[in-house]
């Protein structure tokens, strides 16, 4: 039988260890997430995730941006200036923008597919809507909540490949990603063109939103589940430091600065090109305006190119070099001749779509905790662009300025 004393001697030790272990606990919790395996270049899952972001990214942008090439359109049907058509796209890049802000913390809480799958379902599902809405009131409040909706994938996607594939090939992984938004963008720019020239914008919107659902199933089906997700707690000062967190990071900021500045300066040139092409004097038609999105191809090749570079070179010289390329490219589409606007866009997409590749890699490679809010403003920033497409190509030149600056001092 132990006496009193020794009993009250063993009792500080044994709360010691209590409590040590119990401090232990949610680090080997952590511990046995990191041992887990994660997914390397040339294995089934690596294929899986690849065709599975890639649909998705390309459905994202085909839903995002097909009313792209038929504002023109849209401001003949509905009678409405071309500021205002316009806004058939503000409005879904602006709720997009602001849907992140809460997409990404949800995200953080209950998993990455989840609300991946909903948001894809939710969007195309609102496009179809969209496709018999007869008025324009109507059809803005349907393209905002496409944008919400697709706030739930943009970020995600990209969290969702920052944890699960290995770090060797995240850069490499994330630039695939982008081409399937970058070949996304140009089938649906290339689809409505061209379906409204020849039957009407309703079919053509139609059809985006059928492709999107079958995206949607696709994505469902064989994207494996999350491994390295841990789920984060929805509570406003829990979301507040993380967000303090991110933003005391000397980098992200900067980061989160170089997306506003690259897809403000993306998405001006691309809404008033049409408007240009159309009017005197070149006088195009609705289909061969839909048909220079074949540009995007480029985005296609630069994206998953620049991401391998940065392992060469790092990631700020590719940053750089890329937003250089971007610069060169709005240059030259201030000048007269069809064929050196077309080469123009060339170079300032490919140049886009490979600054996009790399920042986004950047982020998710610097963020520690609440991954899912880190990307959430590498794709948010779409602020009214200029009514009138001359003065567009010098905006986007001056944006595309700023975001150069920025390389250098993240």
């Amino acid at each position: 039988m132990n006496s009193p004393m020794r009993s009250a001697a063993k009792t500080p030790s044994t709360r010691a260890a209590n409590d040590e272990t119990a401090a232990a606990a949610p680090k080997t919790q952590r511990s046995s997430l990191n041992k887990l395996p994660y997914i390397e270049r040339g294995t089934p899952q690596f294929m899986r995730v690849t065709l599975a972001l890639f649909s998705a990214g390309l459905a994202t942008f085909a839903l995002l941006y097909c009313v792209q090439p038929i504002l023109p359109v849209l401001s003949q049907d509905f009678g409405i200036s071309p500021a205002e058509s316009s806004l058939s796209l503000s409005f879904s890049t602006g709720l997009l923008a602001i849907g992140l802000m809460f997409t990404g913390p949800l995200s953080d809480a209950i998993g990455r597919k989840s609300v991946m799958v909903v948001a894809l379902l939710l969007a195309a599902v609102c496009t179809l809507i969209c496709a018999v809405m007869t008025s324009w009131h109507g059809i803005l409040l349907m393209r905002a909540l496409i944008g919400l909706s697709l706030s739930g994938l943009a970020a995600v996607g990209m969290t969702y490949l920052s944890e699960e594939i290995h770090p060797s090939f995240v850069a490499f992984s994330m630039g695939l990603y982008i081409s399937g938004n970058s070949i996304g963008g140009m089938s649906g720019r290339l689809v409505t063109g061209v379906l409204t020239d020849f039957f009407s914008w309703r079919v053509s919107l139609a059809v985006i939103g059928l492709f999107a659902l079958i995206a949607a199933f696709v994505f469902w089906r064989i994207l494996p589940a999350s491994k390295h997700f841990r789920a984060s707690s929805l509570r406003p000062r829990t979301l507040m430091i993380n967000f303090k967190l991110h933003w005391h990071d000397k980098g992200l900021p900067l980061l989160f600065a170089e997306g506003f500045l690259l897809m403000g300066s993306f998405v001006t040139l691309f809404n008033y090109i049409g408007y240009r092409l159309l009017a005197n004097p070149y006088h195009l038609s609705q289909a061969i305006v839909g048909l220079l999105s074949v540009v995007y191809l480029t985005g296609s090749y630069s994206s998953p190119k620049a991401g391998a570079m940065t392992a060469r070179f790092g990631r700020g010289p590719v940053l750089l070099g890329s937003i250089l390329i971007m610069l060169s490219g709005i240059l030259l589409t201030a000048l007269a001749p069809v064929a050196v606007i077309f080469i123009g866009m060339m170079l300032f997409t490919a140049g886009f779509f490979a600054a996009h590749s790399v920042a986004s890699s950047w982020i998710g490679r610097r963020a520690r905790r609440a991954k899912g809010q880190a990307p959430r403003c590498i794709c948010s920033a779409i602020t009214p662009a200029p009514a009138s497409p001359v003065r567009s190509a010098a905006c986007s030149g001056t944006v595309s300025a700023g975001a150069a600056w920025w390389p250098l001092s993240a």
